[in-house]
C-alpha cells in the first residue's frame, strides 16, 4: 500500500482496499461511492470475478464497509448485470449481492436507482442482433444503502427543470381531484416550486471518446481504464448525500472519477486502486488544464413501445423454439 498522489482535498492509494480499510477508524467515512468489478462472463483487464463466485469475493469488503461507514452515511454501488453463459437469461448475482448486504451485514436499502446509458451498444449481439429474441441491455442497477434507515440526504441538491407539460399545467392551472388510482391530487400540486424532483431513473450517456483524459492517456502511452462511469453519476450522489468537507471513499477507483468529482465539490476523498497504470492515467484528471468544466447536461427521451409497430398484419411470426435455432441470414421486416 502506497500513497500515490495527493491533492488539496484527497489522496490516491495504490494497493488493496482491504488493507487500506484495515487502518481506517470505525465510522469515519460519510459516503462510499463506487463501481466494483462486475460479475461478468468475460474476463476484463481490471480483474473481475465470475458471477457465481461474486458474493464470496465481496464479503470481506462488505464487512469493512459496514465498519468504516458513519451511521449517518451512505454506500452507493453502481453494478451492471450479467448473462448466464450460453443462454439468453440473466444472472441474479447483483440482486443476491443486494440481499446479502442487507440480510448479512445489516445495511438498509434506502432506494434503488437505475442508470440508463442511452449510448450503450446493442448487446449481447447473439441474442439482440442475430436471433432478435432480447432487447439491448442498457441499464446498470445502483444500490443506495445505509447503516440506518435515516442517512443524511436531500433531493433539493438534484432537482431538475420542469417538463413542458408541467410548465403548461402550472400556467393553465389544475383542478384538484381524486385520481382513478385512488391518489388524492391536492391543490398544492399546482404550486410552482421552481424545479422538479427527479425520478430514480438516471439518464446519462457514457460517451467520452474525445475527452482530455483519453487523449492524454493515448499521447503518453498509458492504457486507460476500460470501464469508467461518467462524472455526472458520482456527482449526483455526492451532491445529494454529502456536505462540503465530508469524506468520500472509492475502494475500486479505476481512473479516479469519484476523486475528481469530490475535489470539484470540495469534499475530502480517498481513492484506492490495485493497478498502477490506471492511477497514472488518473493523474491527468487533476492537472489544471484538464479539470472538468461545468457543462449543460443533455436530456433524453424514451420512445413509446409501439412507435414503429404497424399492426398485426405486418408482424413476423415468433420463433416457436424461443430463438434456440439460429436464423438464416435473410432480410426480415422491422
Amino acid at each position: 500500500m502506497s500513497n500515490f498522489f495527493k491533492t488539496e482535498f484527497g489522496r490516491m492509494y495504490l494497493g488493496d482496499a482491504l488493507e487500506l480499510m484495515s487502518v481506517m477508524e470505525d465510522h469515519s467515512i460519510d459516503l462510499i461511492m463506487t463501481s466494483p468489478p462486475f460479475g461478468l462472463v468475460r474476463k476484463k483487464d481490471y480483474g473481475n470475478v465470475d458471477a457465481d463466485q461474486y458474493l464470496d469475493w465481496f464479503r470481506p469488503f462488505a464487512k469493512e464497509f459496514r465498519r468504516v461507514l458513519k451511521n449517518s452515511g451512505s454506500m452507493v454501488i453502481d453494478i451492471g448485470g450479467s448473462w448466464i453463459p450460453g443462454q439468453p437469461t440473466r444472472s441474479l448475482y447483483h440482486y443476491e449481492l443486494l440481499i446479502m448486504l442487507c440480510k448479512e451485514f445489516g445495511f438498509h436499502l434506502a432506494q434503488e436507482f437505475f442508470w440508463w446509458n442511452p449510448s450503450k451498444l446493442p448487446t449481447p449481439a447473439e441474442w439482440v442482433n442475430i436471433r432478435r429474441i432480447r432487447v439491448k441491455d442498457a441499464i446498470d442497477c445502483i444500490w443506495w444503502l445505509s447503516p440506518t434507515p435515516w442517512p443524511k440526504a436531500s433531493n433539493r441538491r438534484v432537482l431538475v427543470p420542469y417538463s413542458d407539460s408541467m410548465k403548461g399545467l402550472l400556467k393553465n392551472g389544475y383542478n384538484a381531484k381524486l385520481r382513478p388510482s385512488g391518489h388524492d391530487i391536492s391543490a398544492k400540486f399546482s404550486v410552482n416550486n421552481g424545479a422538479s424532483i427527479p425520478p430514480n431513473l438516471i439518464a446519462i450517456a457514457n460517451t467520452e471518446s474525445n475527452s482530455i483524459y483519453l487523449r492524454l492517456c493515448k499521447e503518453n502511452g498509458i492504457k486507460p481504464h476500460p470501464a469508467r462511469y461518467p462524472a455526472d453519476l458520482p456527482e449526483y450522489f455526492i451532491r445529494m448525500l454529502t456536505d462540503q468537507d465530508d469524506l468520500v471513499f472509492d475502494p475500486f477507483a479505476g481512473s479516479c472519477v469519484t476523486g475528481e468529482v469530490a475535489e470539484k465539490l470540495k469534499r475530502r476523498w480517498i481513492c484506492c486502486e490495485l493497478i498502477e497504470e490506471y492511477l497514472k492515467g488518473a493523474l491527468y484528471r487533476f492537472k489544471p488544464e484538464t479539470k472538468s468544466k461545468t457543462k449543460k447536461t443533455p436530456s433524453y427521451n424514451l420512445s413509446h413501445p409501439a412507435a414503429l409497430w404497424h399492426g398485426p398484419a405486418n408482424e413476423n411470426p415468433l420463433p416457436q423454439d424461443g430463438g434456440k435455432q439460429r436464423p438464416n441470414k435473410t432480410k426480415s421486416k422491422v
